[in-house]
């Protein structure tokens, strides 16, 4: 891992647009050229997770379909190759992810992979290990999808950074801010 770089985070913060419910409260987090690339990459990424506390993992690429998590946060290591992903639906943003990125992705925002190179290889993860169900755009129940995205809880470490990784810091941070919005004057 390039620690070096675990300051080069992007945030992207989606909200229910009727057919994808997102996450009004947690942004999607980008770490640019955090991961090792080449020979290793994949045990090292995996290693990196699970020391961290994310497992539950898997090796591949991303979906080429809208979907969704209401019951678990997903971490993706791009560890080879490169994909462009949309990201929070069909009015959301496209991203261009490298070997050497993390994203986070939030419990409800939707992910699908638009086009990815040849030797594309993502390594996903959870946080706990905890399970995720697989939703598709504008089916199922409703209100217990957003009753389950509301019930995840924040993990208690960042899948690159640990206990010390701005994960945390983010999403304590937009949730205060939610807080201090909603409070009554």
């Amino acid at each position: 891992m390039n620690t070096d770089d675990v300051s080069r985070v992007e945030e992207y913060l989606f909200v229910d647009d009727g057919s994808v419910p997102n996450n009004a409260h947690l942004p999607l987090v980008i770490y640019r050229h955090v991961l090792d690339t080449g020979p290793g990459a994949v045990t090292a990424c995996e290693t990196l997770f699970a020391e961290n506390g994310w497992s539950g993992g898997w090796r591949g690429g991303v979906y080429p379909h809208h979907h969704y998590h209401s019951t678990a946060h997903e971490a993706l290591g791009v560890v080879a190759g490169s994909a462009r992903v949309r990201l929070g639906g069909e009015s959301g943003s496209v991203v261009e992810l490298r070997a050497g990125d993390v994203v986070v992705i939030p419990a409800g925002v939707a992910h699908k992979g638009e086009a990815a190179s040849p030797d594309l290889l993502i390594v996903g993860a959870y946080p706990g290990g905890r399970g995720p169900d697989m939703r598709v755009p504008g089916k199922g129940d409703r209100e217990r999808v957003l009753a389950n995205i509301t019930a995840v809880p924040l993990p208690s470490t960042d899948p690159v950074g640990g206990r010390s990784g701005p994960l945390l810091d983010c999403w304590h941070s937009h949730l205060k801010s939610a807080d201090h919005r909603q409070a009554p004057l």
